[in-house]
């Protein structure tokens, strides 16, 4: 069985430059070289590795004005228990997804048209997972991130209320097979992931060369096909899955 082993000093982040008004979060990394062991051989060695952090905002900046058609979201903090009550460790908490807009740019151009951002402040937003960058301002984490890495609005705590931005469409994902065709039932481990399902709600559209919405041709209660790996998926209150996608992503119309 092949390991991987670290060697090499910890640096502290607190050692690096600094810039006026930022700086590095106190998290450790290590420039180090990586050996994969194979067999108890050295195989590979790798160098530097280096583990991301936020930026940390001085104390004496006191707001954060995105520029463009970026916004500043507040971070929702990770679930620290279970529906059932149950503390989770640091490592089994989910990365969030969402939070609340505090700040919206300008907009941008297109053309001779200025369009103006589609969310506002105050609003609940989920977002692309790996989307923005990702900062500590006034003790709490934020994000700045285009407005189309966010997915949609979401007032409630249930993934089946998405309101789809741009483009996007959200999608209840149709049930996996229980059997094989010949009859046997599958194990969990076994079932094939669908790619289709449901649409349950649509974006207003994507803007064309001179700043207008265009409507998407497809509509809610639409029964579609999609690319299996495409989109952000998520768990609705009653156990069933849901997927938010690019209207591209949508392969074919069911019927």
């Amino acid at each position: 069985m092949a390991a991987a082993q670290l060697t090499g000093s910890l640096i502290s982040a607190r050692n690096l430059p600094s810039f006026d008004g930022l700086r590095p979060s106190a998290v450790k990394f290590s420039p180090s070289i990586v050996h994969m062991i194979v067999g108890g051989r050295a195989n590979r060695s790798y160098t530097g590795l280096v583990v991301r952090a936020a930026t940390v905002v001085a104390p004496k900046y006191t707001s954060i004005k995105p520029l463009g058609d970026r916004v500043l979201v507040k971070i929702k903090e990770a679930e620290e228990k279970t529906d059932g009550g149950i503390l989770l460790p640091t490592t089994a908490q989910s990365k969030p997804q969402g939070g609340e807009v505090v700040a919206v740019g300008e907009g941008k151009s297109i053309g001779n048209t200025k369009v103006e951002s589609s969310v506002k402040t105050g609003a609940q937003v989920v977002y692309s997972k790996y989307a923005g960058t990702e900062l500590e301002f006034n003790g709490s984490k934020h994000l700045i991130l285009k407005e189309d890495d966010i997915v949609g609005i979401l007032e409630t705590d249930d993934a089946k209320d998405l309101q789809p931005l741009n483009d996007r469409v959200l999608i209840k994902v149709a049930a996996a097979e229980e059997k094989t065709a010949g009859g046997l039932l599958l194990t969990e481990a076994s079932k094939e992931k669908p790619s289709i399902g449901t649409v349950i709600a649509v974006g207003p559209g994507h803007l064309d060369e001179e700043g207008n919405k265009k409507p998407l041709s497809i509509a809610a209660g639409n029964n579609v096909m999609y690319s299996k790996y495409a989109g952000n998926e998520f768990k609705g209150k009653d156990g069933s899955d849901f997927i938010a996608l690019r209207a591209s992503d949508v392969i074919a119309v069911l019927s």
